[in-house]
């Protein structure tokens, strides 16, 4: 278990360190190609993840797949109103405190608030993601580059729930302080992106 969640920590660390601060500038946004890597920024990919591992761990089981869907649709309907104007003072500051967010959400998941409450924290979280990428909208080939971007940011969910399933089974014992130590490291990361913005 202790080597489990040392590499976990390690690797969220790593990212934090390795990648920059801001998802959202110095990107094409106008092929499918650039839509499948853009998700791939750390904001973006914490979060994803973080959304995974909460939905299994804080959600019935047959209900684990509502975390990342809220998160899809309320990513899509935002960029809409993103690609048409709409949007909020220091937009990446809130992004950055998402990832705090879902790292406190990952330490009470043992303890889960109640399954509406925790959607509408991820459907809050996702558009402001969508805001962001919404402005982004090029005059052209913006279909194929959100097909790419939700492409990964599903793949991306599933890789969350993968690993959330692999606390549930394997570290069963312990997962309340395998997620607390996620959720911790996820806080930080996401602190140092706020103080990067």
């Amino acid at each position: 278990m202790r080597t489990f969640t040392k590499n976990a920590l390690l690797l969220i660390a790593s990212c934090a360190i390795t990648t920059g601060a801001s998802a959202h500038t110095g990107h094409g946004t106008e092929s499918l190609m650039e839509g499948l890597v853009h998700p791939f920024g750390l904001d973006h990919l914490l979060a994803m993840v973080a959304v995974g591992v909460w939905s299994v761990s804080a959600l019935p089981a047959h209900k684990a797949w509502q975390g990342p869907a809220t998160f899809l649709l309320a990513l899509v309907l935002s960029a809409v109103l993103g690609a048409s104007g709409v949007t909020l003072p220091y937009l990446e500051h809130a992004i950055a405190l998402s990832v705090v967010l879902f790292g406190a959400m990952l330490i009470v998941a043992a303890k889960p608030i109640p399954k509406a409450f925790g959607l509408g924290l991820i459907a809050t979280a996702a558009s402001l993601h969508g805001l962001a990428h919404g402005a982004e909208t090029p005059a052209t080939g913006f279909a194929g580059y959100a097909a790419g971007f939700l492409l990964t940011t599903a793949v991306l969910h599933l890789g969350g729930v993968g690993l959330g399933l692999g606390i549930r089974r394997k570290l069963a014992a312990r997962s309340g302080v395998v997620l607390g130590g996620l959720g911790t490291a996820l806080g930080f990361a996401g602190v140092y992106l706020f103080s990067q913005v």
